[in-house]
C-alpha cells in the first residue's frame, strides 16, 4: 500500500493555495502583457511550475510505502560457542556442569515445539573457535557481528534468542545494532548463562620467565596466582624440571585477591631448561586444569665484561672493585684517573679510557663514579662513545658520585641525557649530615630485581630497613620523566618530594642507573659481602641482560620484548662486526622468521648512523608459539640463529563472571526479556504469544530528499538563462 504523508497545518495549506492562485494571476497578466508570445508563455508557466514544486514542498511531504511480510515468521536461537563458555559454574541435578554442556542440553529441537506451530526456528551457534593459527590473534566473542548478520539477511524476524555468557570482548559495540532491532519491531530476548561471580577457584594467572639466566646465578622466576575462593589459601608453588623438583615456594592467598611472588631457582645443568610452575588443586576449585604454567628458559655460561671509571680511590671504589673482580662470571677492567698525577695501575687496570667503539663495545655494564670531563680525565669524545655504547650496544651505565662533585661536568655534554636524575648545581659537594640516614624503598622498588635481596617480600622490605645507612649524599633535585625512583632518602625532601637517590632509566637499547650514596659499602657490617656483593651483583646482571639474548661470533642479536604476545611489534637490533672485530657499516643485513605453522617472512634490517655497526628492524607476529629467526650478512660471512617464543594472549578466559549488564541492556532496547538458565522456558513462551508483525512503513522524505532539491535549482537556473534569452529577443 502506496500512499503520500504530509506534515502541515490548514492555515499553512491555506495559505500555499492562495499564493499559488495569485501566482496563476500574475502569469497570465505577464503573458498578455508581452503579446502572448511563446517564450513568454514558457517561461511563465515555468516559473507557475515552480512556485507549485515549491509549496508542494514546504507542505513536507512524505511518500510512505507500507510493506506487508507475507514470508513465515522466523525465530533465530543464537548459541555462544566461544571459549569462555567452557567455564564450569552452573549446578544442575546437584553436579556442576560447563556452561557449553547445558547449552547442548538447552538447544534440543524439543525445547522449540511451542515456537515452530507459527514461526520457523533455526538455531544458529557464534564466536565458534578457528583452528586456523594465522588468524587467532584477534579471535573472540564478537556478538554484534552475530547480531548484525541476522538483520541483515532480511527476512520475516519475529524475535531473536540469545543464549550467551555475555563475555564481548571483540568487535563494535551491540548497542548500535540493538537500536536498529528496535526500529524494525523485532524483540531480542536474552539468557544469561553463567554466574554473575567468579566460579571458585584458584588460578595462577602468569608466570614472567626470562628467556635465559646464567649458570651458577639465581634466575628469579616472578609468578601471580588470583584466589576467587573465599577463604585464605596456604600452598605451595613448585617448580619443576620435568618431575624433579627444582625449587619450592610456600605462599599464603588473601580471600578473593590476588599476589605477585617469585621463585628463585639455581639451574645445575647448562642448556634450555622446559619448567613447569605448579601448585595442589584445592578440593572446592571447579577449574582444576589452571594451576601450572609451562615455559622454558635458557641456561648459559656467560662471563659479563664490566669497566669501572673512577677518580680517587674511595671506599666504594675499592670494595666495588673487589666484589666485581672476585665474581666468577664477571671480568672487570678499572680505569683509575689521579688528576694532577699518572693513571692508577696495576692488575686489571687500564692505561687510559678506550677510546675507539671496537675497544669499548665489548663492555656490558660501564661504572662512572666521582669523574667528569675535563683535563686529565674524560673528554667530549669519550662522553660520545659511552652515549653510543648505551643507545647503540644495550650496554648499561651507572652514574656513582662522589664529593667532588665531578658528574656536574657532565651537563651539557653528550651524557646530560642519560642521566636519570637532575642534580643541584649550587651544591656540588653533595649534602653531608651528622645523623645516619637511610635509603627507603619505593612502591616500584619494594618488587624489582634490582633491590630484591630474599624472595619474600616482607623479609626484603625488612632487610632494607636493617642496612647501614650513610651521611653522605649527591644533591639530587627530581627524577627526569621516564625514569624509576627504586629508592628515596629516609629524611632529606624537597619542593619535589623525597630526595631520589636509587634511580633507573631507560636510554635507547640500553640502560641507566644511578646510584646517590658512596656507601653502600658499610652493608657488609655484621654480614661481610652478603648484601653488597649481591646487589652489585644483581646490577650487572640486570644491565647486561639485554645483550646477551642471542649472540654467535661476530653477530648479537637483541630484541624487545623479551616475551612478546601476539599482535606485538617485536623489534630487532642486530650488532656486526668484520673479521677483524670492527662493526661493519654497510649492509646488507637481512633476517628470515619462521612462525610455528611454517610460514616465513623476509625482512631486511637497515644500518644505522653512528658507526656502530647495528642494524634495525621489526616484525608483528601472529601466531604464538616458538619463531625462528635468522639474521645473516652475506658479506661478512656472519650469520645467526636463535628462537623466540611469543605466548598467545588468552582472550576467552575461563572463570570469569558473566557479563549479565550489556544481555539485559540489549533486551531493555529492542522491547525484549532477559532472564536466567532457570527462566528459558518462560521466554520461550513470551515469544510464542508475541503477535504477528505489523506491516513495515517506508518512508521517503521528499521535503529533504537532496535529489528533489537538486531538481528545483535546476529549473531555477533554466528558468533565470530563459528570461536573459527571451528579453534579447
Amino acid at each position: 500500500m502506496n500512499r503520500w504523508s504530509f506534515a502541515a497545518s490548514i492555515p499553512v495549506v491555506l495559505f500555499g493555495l492562495l499564493i499559488v492562485g495569485v501566482t496563476a494571476w500574475l502569469c497570465y497578466s505577464n503573458w498578455d502583457r508581452g503579446g502572448r508570445r511563446r517564450p513568454v508563455a514558457l517561461l511563465e508557466g515555468l516559473r507557475f511550475v515552480l512556485v507549485l514544486l515549491l509549496g508542494f514542498t514546504l507542505l513536507r511531504p512524505e511518500f510512505v510505502r507500507e510493506i506487508q511480510k507475507t514470508e513465515t515468521p522466523q525465530v533465530i536461537i543464537l548459541a555462544d560457542a566461544s571459549g569462555s563458555m567452557m567455564t564450569r559454574d552452573l549446578v544442575l541435578s546437584n553436579s556442576v556442569i560447563t556452561r557449553a554442556d547445558w547449552l547442548r542440553g538447552a538447544t534440543q529441537p524439543d525445547r522449540w515445539k511451542v515456537l515452530e506451530q507459527n514461526a520457523e526456528v533455526s538455531v544458529e551457534r557464534f564466536a565458534i573457535a578457528n583452528t586456523n593459527a594465522a588468524v587467532t590473534a584477534g579471535q573472540g566473542t564478537d556478538l554484534n557481528s552475530a547480531l548484525e548478520s541476522v538483520l541483515q539477511r532480511g527476512r520475516n524476524l519475529k524475535a531473536v534468542l540469545v543464549l550467551s555468557d555475555g563475555d564481548w570482548n571483540v568487535g563494535k559495540s551491540p548497542v548500535g545494532t540493538a537500536t536498529r532491532f528496535r526500529s524494525e519491531n523485532i524483540p531480542v530476548f536474552t539468557v544469561t548463562v553463567g554466574r554473575e561471580s567468579p566460579a571458585p577457584d584458584l588460578a595462577l594467572e602468569d608466570v614472567s620467565a626470562p628467556a635465559y639466566g646464567l649458570f651458577g646465578e639465581q634466575i628469579l622466576i616472578p609468578f601471580r596466582i588470583q584466589n576467587h575462593l573465599p577463604r585464605e589459601v596456604k600452598t605451595v608453588v613448585s617448580l619443576l624440571d620435568g618431575t624433579r623438583e627444582e625449587s619450592r615456594k610456600e605462599v599464603t592467598i588473601p580471600a578473593l585477591d590476588s599476589i605477585q611472588e617469585a621463585v628463585v631457582w639455581y639451574p645445575k645443568t647448562v642448556g634450555d631448561r622446559d619448567l613447569t610452575l605448579r601448585m595442589p588443586v584445592e578440593p572446592e576449585e571447579s577449574l582444576p586444569d589452571n594451576n601450572e604454567k609451562q615455559f622454558r628458559v635458557g641456561v648459559r655460561l656467560e662471563t659479563l665484561k664490566v669497566l669501572v671509571v673512577d677518580s680517587f680511590p674511595r671506599w666504594e671504589y675499592r670494595y666495588l672493585r673487589n666484589a666485581l673482580e672476585r665474581d666468577p662470571g664477571v671480568e672487570m677492567r678499572a680505569v683509575l684517573y689521579h688528576p694532577g698525577i699518572s693513571m692508577g695501575g696495576g692488575r686489571n687496570y687500564l692505561p687510559a679510557f678506550p677510546g675507539r667503539k671496537e675497544d669499548l663495545s665489548r663492555y656490558d655494564v660501564v661504572f662512572l663514579g666521582d669523574v667528569g670531563i675535563g683535563e686529565g680525565e674524560l673528554t667530549e669524545s669519550d662522553a660520545e662513545l659511552l652515549r653510543g655504547l648505551v643507545e647503540q650496544q644495550s650496554s648499561g651505565l651507572v652514574f656513582l658520585p662522589g664529593r667532588r662533585g665531578r658528574q656536574l661536568t657532565f651537563t651539557g655534554s653528550p651524557l646530560e641525557e642519560l642521566m636519570p636524575v637532575v642534580l643541584d648545581p649550587s651544591k656540588p659537594a653533595g649534602i653531608g649530615l651528622q645523623n645516619e640516614s637511610t635509603l627507603l624503598l619505593s612502591t616500584v622498588g619494594k618488587t624489582h630485581l634490582l633491590t630484591r635481596f630474599e624472595s619474600d617480600a616482607d623479609r626484603n622490605d625488612l632487610i632494607w630497613k636493617y642496612l647501614p645507612g650513610f651521611f653522605w649524599s649527591a644533591a639530587v633535585e627530581k627524577s627526569r620523566p621516564g625514569s624509576e625512583v627504586l629508592a628515596v632518602h629516609s629524611s632529606l625532601r624537597n619542593s619535589w618530594g623525597r630526595i631520589p637517590l636509587l634511580v633507573t632509566r631507560p636510554h635507547g637499547s640500553g640502560k641507566v642507573l644511578f646510584m646517590g650514596t658512596d656507601s653502600a659499602w658499610r652493608w657488609r657490617r655484621g654480614v661481610e659481602d652478603k648484601y653488597h656483593y649481591r646487589f652489585w651483583s644483581q646490577v650487572v646482571r640486570w644491565m647486561a641482560h639485554q645483550r646477551h639474548l642471542s649472540e654467535k661470533q661476530g653477530i648479537r642479536l637483541t630484541y624487545s620484548p623479551e616475551s612478546p604476545q601476539v599482535g606485538d611489534s617485536v623489534f630487532l637490533q642486530a650488532t656486526v662486526l668484520d673479521a677483524t672485530g670492527f662493526p661493519i657499516n654497510e649492509g646488507p643485513v637481512v633476517g628470515r622468521i619462521t612462525s610455528p605453522s611454517g610460514r616465513t617472512e623476509q625482512v631486511e634490517l637497515p644500518g644505522v648512523e653512528g658507526g656502530w655497526g647495528v642494524f634495525k628492524s621489526s616484525f608483528v607476529p601472529l601466531e604464538g608459539g616458538a619463531h625462528t629467526i635468522e639474521i645473516r650478512s652475506e658479506r661478512h660471512a656472519r650469520e645467526l640463529t636463535t628462537e623466540i617464543l611469543v605466548t598467545q594472549p588468552q582472550v576467552e578466559k575461563l572463570g570469569q563472571p558473566v557479563n549479565s549488564q550489556i544481555l539485559r541492556e540489549i533486551a531493555a532496547i529492542t522491547g525484549g526479556a532477559n532472564g536466567s538458565v532457570e527462566s528459558v522456558d518462560a521466554l520461550v513462551e513470551q515469544i510464542s504469544l508475541l503477535p504477528e508483525a505489523k506491516p513495515v512503513e517506508r518512508r521517503t522524505l521528499l521535503w529533504s530528499d537532496p535529489w528533489w532539491g537538486g531538481a528545483i535549482l535546476l529549473l531555477l537556473a533554466v528558468y533565470w538563462i530563459g528570461r536573459k534569452l527571451a528579453g534579447m529577443i
